[in-house]
């Protein structure tokens, strides 16, 4: 299915047919359904936080590693060049590629293993449910709702980010061993979680994992975990690599390591344009909705681009993801979200009173309410916090 450059094809999500929003509100004159999703993304609080919120390192290591808020920018990035290669609606996958991460409480991931196991006993934390309530609840901007009132594709394709939810018969799927998040549950819109999601949404949902591979890369040999010799046994990055040699062979450190993630990014980018052009050709859909009710994902990259993928993600996990000074930091840092959290349930006081007992009108739990809270805050200031409540506090370095 061949599609011009700069037209919209069938199977795009179109911004004037919208499913809507869950509270009415009149046209823009200037802007389009999607545009203004993601007018609103970049406008919110939580957006901004984003910038002082870790993706491997924490906010004081560098300014030049990767944060949340940088990361999600240049998910954004690639988003809209897969959208703009395949005849996508670029304001919603870069709407999606924007809000992916709003979530994502401090210390990433190590954060999230903390909320998850200290609300446990009240349907755990899952950062893609607590994007959800961000941007359906938590957000509190506007006079006559709470969050920011999201088009219906734009809240389908972040509940969605990680594909279907449930199987046909309405199973949840392995990765929700507790059932599926009480925030996702509870928003009251169909959005049919056996299904995939848009275009739009898969499109920024594999940005995300390109962005991921090039720049953790970038990362990691910034501070040092690993070599750029030790790239050489990962098949894509190492003929990468001898290809910049051959055409390069006195080129600076800081110029190669840019050539090599600038040149992963094309290829990848390049990979899904191809591959996914294959898929929608072979399917042929004539709606987002035929999209939706595909047995695949459409965006996709080729077999081959996929175990490149797992390839660099093999390398990355023990050397970066699990080396002993990430473990340690990141123990560390959950050990700080684990006591913020039990002191704020018996010193509920200590939280600002806007978070005090808010959640009795609303129906959210005390437990909630404190994940919520200690979800919202940034690397900085939840160890701001514990060096105010505690005697002792990890520096976290």
């Amino acid at each position: 299915m061949a599609i011009e450059a700069g037209a919209r094809a069938p199977y795009a999500s179109d911004p004037g047919r919208s499913r809507g929003r869950v509270h009415a509100e009149p046209a823009d004159p200037a802007r389009n359904a999607f545009r203004r999703d993601c007018d609103r993304i970049i406008h919110a609080t939580a957006f901004r936080r984003l910038k002082y919120k870790t993706q491997v390192f924490v906010f004081h290591e560098g300014d030049h590693y990767r944060t949340r808020l940088t990361h999600s920018l240049e998910v954004a990035q690639i988003a809209r060049s897969l959208a703009r290669a395949l005849g996508l609606d670029e304001d919603l996958a870069e709407a999606l590629a924007l809000a992916h991460d709003l979530g994502h409480p401090p210390f990433g991931h190590a954060g999230e293993r903390a909320l998850d196991a200290v609300l446990a006993g009240h349907g755990g934390f899952d950062h893609n449910a607590q994007t959800l309530r961000v941007v359906t609840h938590l957000e509190r901007r506007y006079p006559e709702f709470d969050g920011l009132n999201l088009s219906w594709e734009t809240l389908e394709g972040l509940v969605k980010h990680n594909g279907p939810l449930t199987d046909r018969a309405g199973r949840p799927l392995e990765r929700y061993p507790r059932g599926i998040p009480p925030a996702i549950a509870a928003c009251g819109a169909d959005f049919d979680l056996a299904s995939f999601a848009s275009a739009e949404a898969q499109a920024a949902a594999l940005s995300d994992d390109i962005a991921y591979d090039a720049h953790d890369i970038d990362d990691g040999l910034r501070a040092e975990l690993f070599r750029l010799d030790d790239l050489a046994e990962v098949p894509l990055a190492g003929r990468i690599l001898a290809d910049i040699g051959t055409r390069y062979p006195q080129l600076e450190m800081q110029r190669l390591v840019h050539e090599l993630v600038r040149r992963l990014i094309a290829l990848m980018i390049e990979d899904v344009t191809a591959e996914s052009a294959r898929r929608l050709a072979a399917l042929a859909p004539r709606s987002a909705d035929d999209v939706r009710r595909a047995g695949e994902p459409v965006i996709a990259f080729s077999p081959a681009m996929a175990e490149a993928d797992r390839a660099i993600k093999g390398f990355l996990y023990p050397r970066m993801y699990r080396h002993a000074r990430i473990m340690r930091i990141m123990g560390e840092a959950e050990t700080v979200v684990r006591e913020l959290f039990a002191h704020y349930a018996v010193h509920e006081a200590d939280m600002p009173a806007e978070w005090q007992g808010q959640g009795a009108a609303d129906g959210t739990s005390r437990e909630r309410r404190i994940g919520d809270f200690i979800a919202g805050m940034t690397d900085r200031y939840a160890l701001g916090e514990h060096t105010r409540l505690f005697k002792t506090t990890p520096e976290l370095r």
